[in-house]
């Protein structure tokens, strides 16, 4: 399986992927932690072609600021390394590091609103 948004296989796979910790919220009364709802995941490119960034951008600009888009990700805690569709996923403005040689370096591209 691959990573894909909107059903739409991104150019360049990521380099690397990780599921975030959820955020803490608070702690209850019992002394146990209480935690948001949703997840967030990043994905992120060590060398990003031109045109890969280019189809980053536009995902992000056709759901900025209100839209949601569906997102293959690996399925969170499972067992084994398979792809599940999320939808209602927003997308974070992409991150780029340094212009070299034609391609952009260290990209990083954040789903948040995940519900798992």
């Amino acid at each position: 399986m691959t990573y894909k948004i909107n059903g739409t296989e991104l150019i360049i796979q990521p380099t690397t992927g990780r599921w975030f910790p959820r955020a803490q919220a608070g702690i209850g009364g019992d002394g146990h932690a209480i935690y948001v709802g949703v997840r967030e995941y990043e994905l992120r490119w060590q060398v990003e072609s031109a045109s890969g960034y280019n189809q980053l951008m536009n995902y992000f600009d056709a759901i900025n600021p209100t839209g949601t888009a569906v997102v293959d990700l690996p399925q969170f805690g499972h067992s084994a390394h398979t792809f599940f569709s999320y939808s209602g996923c927003v997308l974070r403005e992409p991150e780029a590091g340094v212009y070299f040689s034609e391609s952009h370096t260290t990209v990083i591209l954040l789903v948040t609103n995940i519900v798992t």
